[in-house]
């Protein structure tokens, strides 16, 4: 059979990518960071290399479900807050050992203290540093037994590299003796 031309051939249509009448996520599971260096100590949070599972909404049903995942998020955030509001009464704000205060944990705080409902989302929601031991648990929810150690102490030389920046260079620049030029970059 003979060749046909590319020049002969019709043009397929092509599938669009963007589109804007749904929203399509793309679920991945947990895995240890190795990527970003969280600002409190411990291991960063990751993702796996390729996704699980997906899920397409519509506008309103992603809205919806973002709203959901906002007051749940809310409701937990609250929760620590009265919790660590308790703590701080039982121990007079840290000043006095309690043995009451030291065995209280999310679950005694009940959901009635918490008034979800009242708070506007919106308003309230942003993305908040996670705390050491609650990056580690989510590792360990995920199936993440063993946490490689190394990273811990890698993101903890990262910290401290970056408190100190520049060099000690004084009117001129001695590349000998420069940090910056060391590095290989302009003299700071």
């Amino acid at each position: 059979p003979a060749a046909t031309s590319i020049l002969k051939r019709q043009k397929q249509l092509r599938r669009k990518n963007v589109r804007f009448d749904q929203v399509t996520v793309y679920y991945f599971a947990r895995r240890q960071g190795f990527t970003s260096v969280p600002s409190q100590g411990g291991s960063s949070l990751g993702m796996a290399q390729r996704h699980n599972s997906v899920r397409r909404y519509t506008l309103c049903e992603f809205a919806q479900e973002q709203e959901v995942n906002h007051r749940e998020i809310l409701r937990e955030h609250l929760k620590e807050e009265k919790l660590h509001a308790k703590k701080m009464k039982l121990t007079k704000n840290g000043t006095v050992e309690s043995e009451e205060a030291d065995g209280l944990t999310l679950e005694d705080v009940s959901d009635d203290d918490i008034d979800v409902e009242n708070v506007e989302v919106d308003d309230y929601f942003f993305l908040q540093p996670l705390p050491t031991k609650r990056r580690r648990a989510l590792l360990r929810a995920s199936g993440v037994h063993c946490i490689d150690a190394e990273e811990k102490q890698e993101l903890r030389a990262i910290r401290l590299s970056r408190e100190e920046c520049g060099c000690d260079c004084r009117l001129y620049c001695d590349p000998e003796a420069c940090a910056c030029s060391q590095a290989g970059i302009k003299c700071q």
